[in-house]
């Protein structure tokens, strides 16, 4: 059988030995080996995943890299680099499992040369790594150039250089500035790459057919192997390019690419890459064999689904073990997609239960590349468990989806329709999480179809239900101190069990009261449309707002039958009431509810309130054990805590608070809680409390990085005086590395001896530092502008901008110095323009004058600049002055921009000329006829100074003043 052999080939050149020989004669060659940084960039928030193998050199290619690291040194390196495309600006996901190359991981061999060899060297040992050590023929091979463009010469030498080592001219083809010009962004390192592309097709009669046609055109059959990159520019601000002083080599080449070109495939996933996980899924799910088919020829999905489920178990497990947790945010909610995805093709085609289907996968990929990536070796038993939890949690979804997708199907049958309906498909998406385009293919599986526009529909009727005008002024529904004492005398609703808000999953709950208009109510459908209620259950997952975190939102539903939208909870006296709308159905007393907080609300306030922790323990051991709390908030978006200290925190202070910060969140800490006996839990060393709150007994004791039982086991051990431990009643995190980043956006007082911090954690403080990023982009950029008024426009602008900058205080801080260095600067440019403007034109008329001894008036036309209105007055006033040196002459100066439509002119009339009844003022308005605006001065007076506005008028206005000057006896 074709696939049994597919799987159980044997190769001269093994996966193992073509990426070992690659790393070898690099090694051979002088290059130092780096290992492969993790595939989750923690300090890169620009990249949701490392995408390609010069992602760790950027500090080397933009010079900024630290003097006294290993990398400063460094001339020549080699390595695999562990590369993730599925999401962001490189997003392969889609494409995954219906063609031959495509994957959400892959491994980038390179080899860098960084200011050391360049164009021969690096196109040399590719060109002898590929033919005369792999042995590939050099009749399947293609080699690209950069043909030049955007003012750039074609890159003719590295054409030369691919002819020296012996590549045939028909075989070397030119390529534009989007295959062959490489760029690290907007600005940064650039240059032309030259590409190396293979032809996968055989042979005809013996005789290789010319594929330089297909080169780059997204044939399946004429693939990109390998590119080098010559680093030799650097693209400015405006967008110029400058030559760099050093000059690098940085080159790609797909290892999957090349394992299947040397053991002779048509496809990436043929080799030994993938076969020894097809074998273990097939052992797992007892799935006929593969046969390595697509499209129409794979009818029943099977071989698709193989593909899916071997690229996807490699990128999720590398991420995980990198730091790359599932989650609904950023990158960890394209790793959940990832296990979705793959999850949904393993039960729908490999016909397997999910729940712990990729954990038993994992063993068997650590085997095959443990020994190269040692990290997915050493967290074997965490990505496991970790993929288990996300798939059972996931199990749920799907089956309860799936199952409120039959009712639907089923109804719209038994109305006889064969189109599901808007609101049903938009459900399935709010309320499951099924994203449309799953819909769209099981309404294919059952001959349904689906109105894209009737989606939208229901998903804007939605979206103003939940902003509807009842709701946006309605006061809370709330329990009063009445509606308490008639609870206790309703022995059916028992206090409310919330134990379970500690918990991530969805539980089941039976409603117990419903209030409204201060009745306790038996059905919602008592309760006016539109109109906000409470309700009470007998056990909830929901967070009642209190300790200063704020509460969770979510639903209570019966699958496909009614759904009530929580959008508060609070606690009154044990009872935690659940207030919101009804969104379709009806509830009653006693009905059994699915309860689902939303967790893309609760998600960032755990990091938050564990982000909280974390920086009052920083408080203390910078600014002292003086430092009490005083009250703080934990929101979504935010954290913000109170805290007595006598003075401002000042920014070496905030500095160390945040490094002690990372500190604790960088090392991953598990975060530990139990209920501890009141008056042991104070005995232990170094605990934090809120001085004056009243705490339950037994209280909730949550610690980061210890355990509790540990702390209770020597309460007096001084070495708690460095671990965070407080009284807490809050969510967490389960390690401090979901936390990601915490970073101080705001310190403040608010009353005398109390200050206010406020800070960011997670994917707000990427976003935050992003925006600093940006900022700091701008604010270098306003620095290199050479003194112009567009740099003092630009100054202006960005003065307003970081005003309202929400970014780290720190960084704002240093902003607002740089910011103050640019602005003196501009005002020295200022003065320093001004001056020499101003000397410019009293220079042009004592040069005229001493030309023209005889010359009684001078009517000059000066260029324009934005110093030459004060330039002009300036000159106005040292020639009309008691003791000025051409006081007997008389000026008329004037200057013009078409561009901004101005006009500036001033006049002196000398003495000689006001006897004859001559003044500025009346010459001066003469002009301003022509040119527009007005001219001032007191009558009579010698001077004036006018702005127009006909700047086309400027030689009229000139002629206007030598004729009416004329007009005197000279």
């Amino acid at each position: 059988m074709a696939s049994q052999s597919i799987m159980d080939e044997k190769h001269e050149w093994s996966a193992l030995r073509v990426r070992s020989t690659f790393l070898a004669y690099f090694k051979e060659r002088g290059h130092t080996f780096v290992p492969s940084s993790s595939v989750v960039p923690l300090s890169d928030p620009t990249l949701l995943f490392t995408n390609a193998g010069m992602n760790q050199y950027k500090s080397i290619f933009l010079g900024t890299v630290d003097p006294a690291s290993d990398f400063a040194s460094l001339k020549r390196a080699v390595n695999s680099q562990k590369c993730i495309r599925a999401g962001g600006k490189h997003n392969d996901l889609d494409d995954v499992g219906k063609d031959s190359y495509h994957h959400t991981f892959f491994e980038m061999l390179g080899n860098w040369s960084f200011g050391d060899y360049f164009k021969k060297e690096a196109i040399a040992f590719s060109w002898e790594l590929l033919t005369k050590v792999y042995g590939i023929d050099e009749n399947r091979l293609y080699v690209t150039y950069f043909e030049g463009s955007d003012g750039l010469e074609a890159d003719l030498e590295a054409k030369e250089l691919w002819k020296s080592v012996g590549v045939p001219e028909d075989h070397i083809l030119p390529g534009n500035m989007k295959d062959n010009f490489w760029e690290m962004g907007d600005q940064g390192p650039c240059g032309p790459c030259s590409e190396i592309h293979y032809d996968l097709r055989d042979p005809e009669g013996g005789k290789y057919r010319n594929a330089a046609e297909l080169v780059n055109m997204d044939d399946p059959e004429v693939i990109e192997v390998w590119n080098n990159v010559f680093i030799q520019y650097n693209r400015e601000s405006d967008r110029s390019l400058r030559s760099l002083p050093n000059k690098h080599v940085d080159t790609g080449m797909g290892f999957e690419r090349l394992v299947c070109a040397l053991q002779k495939k048509k496809s990436n996933y043929d080799t030994d890459v993938f076969t020894p996980l097809f074998k273990r899924i097939q052992e797992i799910t007892g799935a006929r064999d593969y046969r390595g088919k697509f499209g129409k020829e794979d009818p029943d999905g099977i071989d698709t689904a193989y593909r899916v489920v071997a690229d996807h178990v490699r990128t999720l497990s590398f991420a995980i073990a990198d730091g790359g947790v599932p989650n609904n945010v950023g990158r960890g909610y394209v790793v959940r997609r990832v296990l979705r995805r793959g999850a949904r093709y393993a039960r729908k085609y490999l016909e397997t239960e999910i729940g712990d289907f990729f954990s038993k996968i994992v063993p068997s990929l650590v085997e095959q590349m443990g020994d190269m990536f040692p990290e997915i070796k050493k967290k074997e038993s965490d990505i496991k468990e970790i993929l288990d939890e996300e798939e059972k949690s996931f199990a749920k979804s799907l089956d309860r989806g799936e199952q409120m997708f039959e009712k639907y199907a089923q109804k719209a049958k038994t109305k006889g329709s064969n189109d599901l309906p808007g609101d049903d498909v938009w459900r399935l998406y709010d309320t499951y999480g099924f994203p449309v385009d799953l819909t769209k293919l099981m309404a294919e599986e059952r001959g349904l179809n689906i109105n894209d526009k009737e989606v939208e529909e229901a998903q804007e009727r939605a979206r103003e239900a939940s902003k509807g005008d009842k709701k946006a002024t309605a006061a809370l529904v709330k329990l009063d101190v009445h509606d308490l004492g008639a609870l206790e005398n309703m022995p059916e609703v028992p206090k409310t069990d919330d134990d379970a808000k500690y918990g991530r999953e969805n539980i089941t709950s039976v409603i117990k009261a419903i209030y409204h208009g201060k009745k306790f109510l038996k059905s919602t459908s008592e309760v006016p449309e539109g109109e906000q209620f409470g309700v009470l259950l007998d056990r909830t997952n929901f967070y009642a707002e209190q300790g200063g975190q704020e509460y969770d939102t979510g639903r209570l539903l019966v699958d496909g039958e009614a759904e009530i939208r929580v959008e508060n909870v609070q606690a009154y006296a044990g009872y935690v009431l659940h207030t919101g709308y009804m969104v379709y159905g009806e509830l009653s007393v006693g009905s059994e509810v699915i309860s689902e907080y939303d967790e893309l609300r609760r998600h960032p306030i755990r990091s938050n309130h564990t982000g909280t922790h974390v920086l009052n323990y920083a408080l203390r051991e910078v600014l002292g054990n003086e430092v009490d709390q005083k009250g703080s908030l934990v929101a979504p978006e935010k954290l913000r805590f109170d805290f007595s200290h006598k003075s401002a925190v000042t920014d070496a202070q905030l500095d160390k608070i945040e490094k002690i910060s990372t500190d604790y969140i960088r090392q991953n800490s598990e975060v530990y809680a139990k209920d501890v006996s009141l008056s042991t839990a104070k005995k232990i060393r170094g605990v934090r409390a809120v001085f004056g709150e009243t705490y339950p007994d037994p209280v909730r004791v949550v610690s980061v990085g210890v355990s509790v039982d540990d702390l209770l086991s020597d309460v007096e051990n001084p070495a708690w005086e460095k671990v965070s431990v407080e009284f807490c009643g809050g969510t967490h995190v389960k390690q401090t590395g979901e936390i990601k980043e915490l970073v101080i956006i705001e310190e403040s007082g608010i009353a005398k001896g109390i200050r206010r911090i406020v800070a960011v954690t997670g994917q707000e403080a990427y976003d935050v530092q992003r925006e600093a990023k940006d900022f700091l982009g701008l604010l270098n950029a306003l620095e290199k502008m050479p003194f112009s008024p567009a740099k003092e426009a630009e100054a202006k602008k960005l003065q307003i901008q970081l005003n309202q900058l929400s970014i780290s205080a720190l960084t704002k801080s240093s902003f607002r110095e740089q910011f103050a260095k640019i602005s003196k600067s501009i005002l020295d440019e200022q003065k320093a323009a001004a001056k020499a403007e101003n000397k410019r034109v009293m220079d042009g008329v004592t040069e005229f004058f001493e030309t023209n001894k005889d010359a009684r008036v001078l009517v000059k036309k000066l260029d324009w600049s934005a110093n030459t209105n004060k330039a002009i007055s300036e000159a106005i006033k040292n020639v009309s002055g008691a003791k000025a040196q051409w006081r007997d002459k008389s000026v008329y100066l004037v200057a013009g921009s078409l561009d901004e439509g101005k006009v500036v002119h001033g006049c002196y009339v000398a003495e000689h000329f006001s006897s004859q009844g001559a003044s500025g003022p009346e010459w001066a308005g003469h002009v301003a006829k022509i040119v527009g605006g007005k001219a001032g001065g007191k009558a009579g007076a010698p001077t004036a100074i006018g702005q127009g506005t006909n700047a086309e008028k400027l030689d009229e206005g000139m002629e206007e003043a030598r004729k009416w000057i004329e007009k005197f006896k000279m």
